[in-house]
């Protein structure tokens, strides 16, 4: 079994195509296991070359079979995911609108209660990748902090609401 400290591992060697090996612009990598082709002169992964390493857990199911593959869903799923956030951005603009001062801007409460919440729904909806929550949660922190910059900017931008005479004596 490879050793995952082994320097070769994340270290590729640079042997190119004159050692007669690897295809134009790949060079080898050489591991605790032996000599792979996979990896650009810039030390990259190829992107259409078979899996280097396998998971030892038994129940792990690959989702793809190159990394081509995985990066063409990760593009797609990035795709969805902005498409989402635009959503998202525009109710974060709304909300300006109900908020008195910059303090209920940063709504610290609502952050507390949104952090916590995501870390459920990372926990309900994990496939099998270990401290979700933490990466879910920290993505978090860092996608409200900047909606807060800007949704600081478009408080600053904002006009009292004229009260409606038809509406004043009521």
């Amino acid at each position: 079994m490879s050793d995952p400290s082994d320097p070769d591992r994340s270290n590729p060697s640079a042997t190119g195509a004159a050692a007669g090996g690897p295809a134009a612009g790949e060079v080898t990598a050489t591991t605790a296991s032996g000599t792979v082709v996979g990896v650009t002169p810039s030390g990259e992964p190829t992107a259409d070359g078979p899996p280097l390493w396998r998971f030892t857990d038994a129940a792990y199911q690959p989702l793809a079979a190159t990394l081509a593959d995985v990066r063409a869903a990760i593009d797609e799923l990035d795709d969805r995911i902005v498409e989402l956030l635009a959503r998202r951005a525009m109710y974060v603009k709304d909300a300006a609108r109900f908020k008195r001062d910059l303090h209920q801007v940063s709504a610290p409460a609502r952050q507390a209660q949104v952090y916590a919440r995501v870390r459920e729904l990372a926990q309900r909806h994990d496939l099998g990748f270990a401290g979700l929550p933490d990466v879910v949660e920290a993505t978090y922190r860092t996608m409200v902090a900047a909606f807060i910059a800007q949704e600081s900017r478009y408080f600053d931008t904002l006009v009292p609401v004229e009260p409606d005479p038809d509406q004043q004596g009521e």
